[in-house]
């Protein structure tokens, strides 16, 4: 099929004077673009996940070296107080690592869940769109 434009920029389906565009090669390239187009997406997500993860991975390690330190402290200071008030020092910071790990290994997993899922739906609304292109043409 051939769309020509006229003078008067008139369009009209026979190709009797103007210039000619091809239709099929216009959804060719429309095809083409439009993958490009869903694989320069789906990479810049891809690279944003690994990012999102290694920065993730460093703060979980930060994290724990900041736990060893103040339990070594903890346990620096345990040999200067009273026995008994230690114990309850020790014990309450014990906990307070525990819950922190705790939330910092929920956030990490939340994180990189969220992270898939749009991954999912970014390639999953390109392909419909893509496909939906193609059944057009």
């Amino acid at each position: 099929m051939c769309i020509s434009y006229s003078s008067s920029r008139s369009r009209s389906s026979s190709s009797s004077s103007g210039s000619c565009i091809e239709v099929e090669v216009v959804v060719v390239v429309v095809v083409v673009v439009a993958k490009t187009a869903a694989s320069v997406a789906v990479l810049v997500v891809v690279v944003k996940v690994i990012v999102v993860i290694v920065v993730e991975v460093i703060v979980v390690i930060v994290v724990v070296v900041v736990v060893v330190v103040v339990v070594v402290v903890v346990v620096v200071v345990e040999e200067v107080l009273v026995v008994g008030v230690v114990v309850v020092y020790v014990v309450v910071k014990v906990i307070v690592v525990i819950v922190v790990i705790v939330v910092v290994a929920v956030v990490v997993v939340v994180v990189v869940v969220v992270e898939v899922v749009l991954v999912v739906g970014v390639v999953v609304v390109v392909e419909v769109i893509t496909t939906v292109v193609v059944l057009v043409s």
